[in-house]
């Protein structure tokens, strides 16, 4: 029943999922979070980083590590085949159409009409991550003084490299490695 479960929930973020990897992260969360209970927060958090760092797209690197977390292999593959099954009739069924109808004024008004509603997923998605990262909490922080300065200095590190063009895995090693040091120095 939870491969089936996995499936069908997987499914419904495929179908949804407009705009790729990123975009995909706050309907991922509804359902494996809020819907069902299956993560919290920051195991989420979790396997969002370990998808950007492995290869492949972001989504579908999310469903597989949330099945295999959820119900082991069994999970993952019903996970990953319910995110791509959708996708995948979609982006055919759109690319003929676009194909054909790609100039029609119409079309191009309803594709400029998504794009915007793609940037509000993606800056849901951020949101909930900058509060995690900085606050270690899901919602508004009630108070903001309560900041992790470590995460502050690792937020502010990794942006000024991307910034300057460093690649991702560099990135999240480096920072990876920067947290442990900083954890090991409260230890001490």
């Amino acid at each position: 029943m939870i491969y089936v479960q996995l499936f069908w929930e997987f499914v419904q973020v495929g179908v949804f999922c407009v705009g790729g990897g990123y975009a995909s992260m706050p309907l991922i969360q509804a359902r494996v979070i809020e819907a069902h209970h299956w993560l919290n927060m920051s195991e989420f958090v979790d396997i969002f980083t370990i998808s950007q760092m492995t290869p492949g797209p972001i989504g579908i690197n999310a469903a597989t590590f949330v099945g295999m977390k959820v119900a082991g292999i069994g999970g993952a593959i019903a996970a990953t085949f319910g995110f791509v099954v959708p996708s995948l009739i979609i982006g055919i069924i759109l690319a003929k159409l676009f194909f054909k109808y790609g100039d029609i004024g119409p079309v191009k008004g309803i594709l400029n009409g998504l794009r915007p509603a793609v940037v509000a997923l993606i800056c849901v998605a951020g949101l909930s991550f900058i509060l995690l990262a900085l606050w270690n909490t899901e919602t508004m922080p009630s108070d903001f003084m309560a900041i992790d300065w470590s995460g502050v200095l690792i937020l502010g590190l990794s942006l000024v490299a991307i910034q300057r063009k460093m690649g991702v895995i560099r990135v999240l090693l480096a920072s990876g490695v920067l947290g442990l040091c900083i954890g090991l120095l409260h230890t001490l």
